[in-house]
């Protein structure tokens, strides 16, 4: 894995969400209310909004713009009218750095 450095641990607030753009990747880094640190891509597949301006609750992400929400494990969409996943990225973290590779998707089941 050739991971880039996304952010620092210490920029992330808990149950929020930042967007990071390595090598032209958009991606949504959040770091939910158990303070654990995921990184999806960062475009609603809905529309193209930043689903880092949206609301993190739990494991999931809705976006603001429609609604729909996602799962931080899976980029699975949980709500209407997303029906199309998001990609979902490795958070290596390596000392206060937040390393993303984004050319490696996790396999989703």
């Amino acid at each position: 894995m050739t991971a880039t450095r996304a952010c620092s641990v210490s920029e992330l607030e808990q149950d929020s969400a930042l967007r990071v753009v390595i090598d032209d990747v958009a991606i949504c880094i959040v770091k939910d209310a158990d303070d654990v640190i995921h990184a999806i891509g960062d475009t609603c597949t809905h529309g193209d909004i930043s689903l880092a301006d949206g609301f993190v609750e739990g494991e999931t992400i809705e976006c603001w713009a429609h609604g729909s929400a996602f799962s931080l494990t899976s980029g699975k969409p949980l709500t209407l009218p997303a029906f199309e996943p998001v990609p979902v990225f490795d958070v290596v973290i390596d000392g206060d750095d937040v390393l993303i590779d984004p050319n490696v998707k996790k396999e989703i089941n």
